[in-house]
């Protein structure tokens, strides 16, 4: 072979054998970024996922935040609304209260009005009584009974004293016991006077006097015409009625009992308009 020949075939084999190096180390090169590249894409690839990821987190937390706002808001004003009730409630509580307080305060007035309205009446009934019986003597206390029941002055008269048996004509012996009872009367001048007749339950009758109906009822009326025409107590303020044998306070049974039964009493009331007065004042709780 010729020299030139070998030369080229040994420079082609050089070459070769160069490019064959140069080209391996540049795979190498080529390898190592590729797999840096590898590396780096995987890791971006894991970080877009957790960025995605995160992203999805945010988002339902952001959802979630939103639904408890929302919750949150809704409480509030249902408290506002519970508020503004509340203070609604508490002012017509309180005028309720007021309304409460005066009616009370009205009730304890009338109360008081009653009350004084009753003390009085009670120490006019007692001056009455104590007046009445000094005015009396021991006789005439043996036939006269003189008591106080429930803010009512009560003179129960013997009708042994008053009449005959049987009549209704006032005996002589009585007319200065009632000129006493008429003149304490006519001092009080502000209560009225009911005059009643009781009998026993023995039976009467008369030409003029049919049954201890009749006979209670007229020995009423004589006394209470005895009283304003003898007396001259106002008889715009007497009364007259018979109870016959029907309010006893004693056994018929016997002739003591019998006894206590015919009585005449003389009723002495304060008058009732003045209570009517005060009932008419009395508040009125209906109204709301």
């Amino acid at each position: 072979m010729k020299p030139s020949r070998i030369f080229a075939v040994c420079t082609l084999a050089v070459a070769l054998s160069l490019t064959s190096c140069v080209s391996k180390k540049k795979y190498q090169a080529l390898q190592s970024q590729y797999d840096a590249l590898s590396k780096d894409y995987a890791a971006s690839q894991n970080s877009l996922n957790e960025s995605r990821a995160n992203g999805q987190t945010i988002d339902a937390l952001l959802q979630e935040a939103r639904a408890t706002n929302a919750d949150l808001r809704a409480r509030y004003d249902a408290l506002q609304g519970n508020l503004a009730q509340s203070l609604q409630q508490n002012a017509q509580g309180n005028v309720n209260i007021s309304k409460l307080v005066d009616e009370i305060n009205a009730s304890n007035r009338y109360i008081k009005e009653l009350v004084n309205a009753k003390s009085k009446s009670d120490s006019l009934n007692m001056v009455l009584t104590n007046n009445l019986t000094r005015s009396l003597s021991r006789d005439d206390l043996r036939d006269v009974d003189i008591k106080v029941l429930k803010g009512v002055v009560y003179i129960s008269l013997s009708d042994n004293m008053l009449f005959q048996t049987g009549s209704y004509e006032i005996s002589p012996r009585a007319m200065d016991i009632l000129s006493k009872i008429a003149k304490i009367i006519k001092d009080y001048n502000s209560y009225d006077v009911l005059v009643e007749g009781n009998t026993d339950n023995v039976p009467i009758s008369r030409p003029n006097i049919r049954n201890n109906w009749d006979l209670s009822a007229l020995r009423a009326s004589s006394v209470v015409q005895v009283l304003q025409n003898r007396f001259g107590v106002n008889p715009s303020r007497l009364t007259a009625g018979g109870r016959g044998e029907y309010n006893p306070i004693a056994d018929n049974t016997t002739d003591a009992g019998r006894q206590r039964n015919r009585r005449t009493e003389i009723i002495i009331t304060p008058n009732l308009d003045q209570f009517m007065d005060l009932i008419d004042k009395a508040p009125d709780t209906d109204k709301k």
